[in-house]
C-alpha cells in the first residue's frame, strides 16, 4: 500500500520531467519539436539550437545531405552530422575548389593582360570597321509637327479650327518663297 501511495505522490513530478522523452535524432525531428514552442521567440531559439546541433538535412529517399555554402554545393553524408572521414573529404573538396578558383582567376587576369597588349595594335582596324558598319540615324520629324499632322488627318473638312493651321502654314511657305521676312519691331 505504501508503494502505491509513493507512486501516486511522485507521478506528477515524473510527468513534468518527461524523462522518457529522448533527444531528437536529426534536424527535422528537432524542428518539429521547435514548432510546438509557445512563443515566437522560443521557436526561433529552438530552431537556432537545431541548426547548431545538426548540419545535415534528411533526404526524401533516405540518408542525409550536407550543404557547404562556401562551395555552393551539397554532399551526401551517412547521418545527421558528417563523420570525421566525411568532414575530411568535404575539406579536401573545398581545397580543390579554392585551387580551381585561383587558377581560373589567374587565367582570366592573363587573358585580360594579353587582350590589353593586343588592343593598341587592333585599335586602328576596329575603328575603321566600326565606321563602315555603323548606320546613320534617320532624321525624325519634331513631335510638334507630328502632332500637327495627326491632328490635320483627324480634322473635319471646312472646320475653322482645322483649316487655320493649314492656312497659316501655307502663308508662311509663300513668304519664304518670295523672300519676305516677318516684320520685327525695331528697338530704339
Amino acid at each position: 500500500m505504501l508503494a502505491v501511495a509513493a507512486c501516486v505522490a511522485f507521478a506528477p513530478s515524473l510527468l513534468r520531467a518527461q524523462w522518457w522523452r529522448s533527444a531528437p535524432k536529426d534536424f527535422e525531428v528537432c524542428a518539429d519539436l521547435a514548432e510546438k514552442a509557445k512563443s515566437k521567440e522560443e521557436k526561433t531559439a529552438a530552431l537556432a539550437e537545431c541548426n547548431a546541433k545538426f548540419a545535415g538535412r534528411r533526404k526524401p529517399g533516405g540518408g542525409y545531405t550536407y550543404y557547404d555554402f562556401m562551395q555552393d554545393r551539397t554532399f551526401d553524408i551517412a547521418g545527421p552530422n558528417p563523420t570525421p572521414d566525411e568532414q575530411r573529404k568535404i575539406d579536401e573538396q573545398y581545397t580543390a575548389y579554392l585551387d580551381s578558383q585561383r587558377r581560373s582567376s589567374i587565367t582570366a587576369a592573363f587573358a585580360a593582360k594579353q587582350q590589353q597588349q593586343q588592343q593598341p595594335q587592333r585599335g586602328v582596324q576596329q575603328v575603321s570597321l566600326r565606321a563602315e558598319t555603323e548606320k546613320v540615324p534617320v532624321p525624325v520629324a519634331s513631335p510638334v509637327k507630328q502632332a500637327a499632322r495627326i491632328k490635320a488627318a483627324n480634322c473635319a473638312k471646312n472646320s475653322f479650327s482645322c483649316e487655320w493651321p493649314r492656312l497659316s502654314q501655307s502663308i508662311d511657305e509663300l513668304k519664304k518663297l518670295f523672300g519676305a521676312t516677318p516684320n520685327k519691331a525695331k528697338r530704339s
